[in-house]
């Protein structure tokens, strides 16, 4: 390895759809920036999911979310997260996992991605157990109705819910 005295840094990508982003969410994407040198939030804009919130509310909140994170970017994907992986350096997927559901999936996803871009590996981050039952379409749904979501989800998300569902 003559001539490389430093190592390149190592740039993480956590991708999902952020519907909104969630106090689960924050929670992994805040320890995985602790382990790599960057970490890039793909906000994903898929056309066959009807959202919520637009993607530029999406990304807005979730730079609202991590702006007191510097090594934390926040960047629109859609199509192929290894694409996107190759695109900018990352050499590392995050994975949130709640569950044994979840991880069945995320291991058939890992292991399709690392078979489209072997250069690529995934990492799963089980969220903090008091985190570990929240997800984006149940605090949809408490919102919809009326109910309490502030524990749940960052500031600039509770607000934003507020608005949409005064």
């Amino acid at each position: 390895m003559h001539g490389m005295s430093k190592s390149s840094p190592v740039i993480a990508a956590y991708t999902g759809t952020f519907d909104p982003v969630t106090h689960g969410h924050a929670d992994v994407i805040r320890r995985a920036a602790r382990l790599f040198d960057e970490l890039i939030v793909a906000v994903a804009n898929n056309s066959a999911k009807k959202t919520l919130f637009d993607l530029e509310t999406r990304l807005e909140l979730t730079r609202e979310t991590f702006a007191d994170t510097p090594n934390i970017r926040v960047e629109a994907t859609s199509g192929l997260i290894v694409e996107f992986a190759r695109e900018h350096d990352v050499r590392v997927l995050v994975r949130g996992i709640r569950g044994v559901g979840d991880f069945e999936y995320e291991r058939q996803m890992g292991t399709m991605n690392r078979y489209l871009a072997d250069e690529v590996d995934t990492i799963f981050l089980a969220p903090d157990p008091a985190y570990a039952h929240i997800s984006s379409t149940l605090v949809r749904e408490i919102a919809s109705l009326g109910g309490r979501f502030d524990a749940l989800v960052p500031d600039p998300v509770a607000r934003a819910l507020k608005a949409r569902f005064a």
